[in-house]
């Protein structure tokens, strides 16, 4: 072990910098939970869409990644990350306020929907690819998995509060409305992120195209044993998982009868299992290895989703079985991204980050609308319930992929077999 490697990692809690990314983060991601409720009740409660007109809005979200192959070879030649974290937060800003300002003047369509949501799902993508190296920028090797879990305890309780108060504001205000509270807090990162002092380094000479930059991305991802493994996993994962969960909240309002406020509760109180796994996953890492960690959570984030189709009952009964399933599985995915997340910064070249980030998410997000389409397909032939069942039971296969890979004998960051 090396002297820097000894080094135990600095309390990041007193880094200024990384302080101000963190609420930055914290702050869009409140916002997010409120539009994640917000947008499919418009859906439902003001255009009576059906399931597979559902499951197109939340595809459209997701779509914009099968940009970040190209994406992320544009931004490894940029120089100024923040600035391009700034422009995606003040984009979607601007195209989220245009709801409101249409359901002022009775003007919503299911077209304008589809085109925020395509519009936002494009600011994110650009966001994540440039988060990458900013976030090495920031902090040391040694601190990824506990910058990595702050991180993710933010965005774990963005899922307590959120949805709660998302449901609370949908009910006072209808939802157009409630999302002028997203479009806010990406006006509110761009201005943290603006106060952010960082050394950002200049991208090495341009020696291949646009194109070349793509393959080298994909080759990385696919030839790499760690990432390769991660991106089955997840991407397998992902897929299912959009199946449930593109149908939840119409399966939560149609099916059970619950309200928006009802429905947030539930979403709010389950998540509290994220914030708990979020705080754990070091721990446990230390403790049984990153690599079983990460099988753990792959297993627990999905197989509770197929017990949502038993919910029944009186309204109580139905907001705390759905509570506690989202309990279980917003365990399972922290377990699961805390460790996949910092062990994928750790394996990454520093002057591959975007490429490896556009190749990978391409892929592991771009599976997303075709679960989300899947699931609307199914959701609409043979029902919400049993579609249900086989989104939670399919996705518990992805542990396949970390079981067949070097993975399962990763203990940590720095070990060799990563």
């Amino acid at each position: 072990m090396t002297a820097v490697e000894a080094t135990p990692a600095p309390a990041l809690h007193r880094d200024r910098r990384f302080r101000t990314f963190w609420i930055g983060e914290t702050v869009s991601q409140f916002g997010d939970r409120i539009s994640e409720l917000a947008l499919p009740l418009i859906a439902v409660s003001l255009l009576a869409v059906t399931p597979a007109q559902v499951s197109v809005l939340t595809a459209l979200i997701w779509l914009p990644n099968l940009l970040g192959l190209f994406l992320g070879a544009w931004v490894d030649q940029r120089t100024h990350k923040r600035r391009l974290l700034i422009a995606a937060d003040l984009i979607r800003a601007a195209v989220l306020l245009s709801l409101p300002v249409a359901y002022l003047f009775d003007a919503v369509t299911l077209t304008q929907l589809y085109l925020v949501a395509l519009l936002t799902g494009a600011g994110a993508v650009l966001f994540a690819m440039a988060r990458q190296a900013f976030f090495v920028a920031l902090v040391p090797r040694s601190a990824y998995v506990d910058a990595t879990s702050k991180l993710s305890m933010s965005r774990s309780l963005s899922f307590i509060a959120g949805p709660a108060v998302g449901g609370g504001l949908v009910q006072a205000l209808t939802a157009p409305i409630a999302i002028v509270v997203d479009a806010v807090s990406f006006l509110g990162s761009a201005l943290l992120l603006g106060r952010i002092p960082v050394t950002e380094a200049p991208p090495p000479p341009r020696r291949s195209s646009t194109l070349a930059l793509v393959r080298e991305g994909l080759v990385l991802v696919f030839r790499h044993p760690v990432l390769r493994a991660a991106l089955g996993c997840t991407s397998t994962v992902n897929f299912f998982t959009f199946i449930a969960t593109a149908l939840l909240v119409l399966y939560a309002s149609r099916d059970l009868g619950l309200s928006a406020g009802a429905i947030g509760i539930a979403l709010g109180g389950g998540a509290l299992g994220g914030l708990a796994g979020a705080a754990l996953a070091p721990r446990v890492s230390r403790a049984i290895g990153l690599g079983r960690t990460a099988m753990i959570g792959v297993v627990l984030f999905p197989a509770p989703l197929a017990l949502t189709a038993l919910i029944s009952g009186p309204t109580w009964a139905k907001v705390a079985m759905l509570a506690a399933i989202e309990l279980v599985s917003s365990v399972g995915v922290m377990l699961m991204d805390v460790n996949l997340n910092a062990l994928l910064t750790a394996v990454t070249p520093d002057d591959a980050r975007g490429r490896r980030a556009g190749a990978y998410s391409a892929v592991n997000y771009g599976i997303r609308p075709l679960g989300a389409l899947v699931g609307g397909a199914l959701g609409t032939t043979i029902g919400l319930r049993p579609t249900l069942v086989i989104a939670g039971l399919g996705g518990t296969l992805a542990v396949f992929w970390l079981l067949a890979s070097p993975v399962r004998h990763i203990a940590t960051i720095d070990d060799p077999v990563a």
